[in-house]
């Protein structure tokens, strides 16, 4: 009984982040200028990492400079620039539904890297959950872009392998110090890329900064935290599903705070949807907690 409340917890700790995440749209759409999507990526990652390395002080050492830089490409710079492709070309609905089958590539990675079983019912969770998500943003007449398409698949795996890789390669530092590398690194990747392809930001309104300062210091800082230490408790498959809970958020908080309609086959789809995530913990849940890894010797030096 203890295993499981302590494996519930690390549960919904971890579960706080796609929470989170799935006020991104809300906040951006209220809160930040358009047209600056690589501009508003890089300002969400490199000053939240930058901040974060002042608290730990620390940098990696050896083969976790070439990693930090993998893991932030993975989980920020090429992740967030595919989102965002991927959401000018299709319709939300259609690239939400598309990125939705990353629980079911983190199976696949979790199977090559970490040698973990395909579970039939994770399979299932996965499969469910993506139905549910489509119930919930799907329109009618949503439209197909291949180009969209293939950058929602991308950023999919993108994020799969960035989080199967950040589990099978074991951080020897805290998970506020792994945070702040890959976040760090992630916004360094971003910088040439946002100031080749989109123009000078305006001048800042006041509702422009706190909507940066949301997405960086709770978006990223805050839930990165959150995701990266329940990555190192939960099996990785586990914590991918919990991504379904975004576009839930996102749903919740269109009808609370836009105004719009919930219609029968979305209240359908927020079953459907828990009932995957449940469904998923139910067939992950250990029979032992874990543990992260401790280091036998320390791979970073004081700033």
């Amino acid at each position: 009984m203890k295993t499981n409340s302590r494996y519930l917890a690390d549960v919904l700790i971890t579960a706080v982040a796609p929470a989170i995440w799935g006020s991104t749209y809300f906040v951006t759409t209220s809160f930040l200028p358009q047209g600056y999507p690589l501009t508003v990526a890089m300002l969400r990652a490199l000053p939240a990492g930058l901040l974060l390395l002042l608290i730990v002080r620390k940098l990696p050492r050896g083969v976790w400079w070439g990693r930090a830089f993998i893991l932030g490409a993975l989980n920020f710079s090429f992740f967030w620039a595919m989102l965002f492709v991927s959401a000018y070309r299709l319709p939300g609905g259609v690239a939400a539904t598309v990125g939705a089958v990353q629980p079911l590539i983190v199976i696949a990675l979790s199977r090559l890297f970490l040698g973990k079983p395909i579970r039939y019912l994770a399979v299932v969770a996965g499969l469910i959950g993506m139905s549910g998500v489509a119930l919930l943003v799907l329109t009618p007449n949503a439209a197909l872009d291949p180009v969209g398409v293939a950058a929602g698949l991308a950023g999919a795996v993108s994020m799969a392998f960035g989080t199967v890789l950040s589990r099978h390669w074991e951080p020897p530092v805290s998970s506020l110090t792994f945070t702040s590398w890959q976040l760090t690194a992630g916004g360094i990747l971003l910088v040439p890329v946002a100031f080749v392809l989109e123009p000078g930001l305006p001048m800042p309104t006041a509702a422009n900064i706190l909507g940066i300062a949301h997405l960086g210091l709770i978006g990223a800082a805050f839930t990165y935290l959150l995701w990266f230490r329940g990555l190192s408790r939960i099996e990785p498959s586990a914590a991918a599903s919990l991504g379904f809970l975004s576009p839930v958020v996102a749903t919740l908080l269109g009808w609370l705070a836009l105004g719009q309609s919930l219609t029968p086959a979305q209240i359908a789809g927020f079953a459907m949807v828990l009932a995957s995530v449940w469904l998923s913990q139910r067939t992950m849940m250990p029979l032992r907690p874990i543990r992260p890894a401790a280091s036998p010797e320390p791979a970073s030096r004081p700033v």
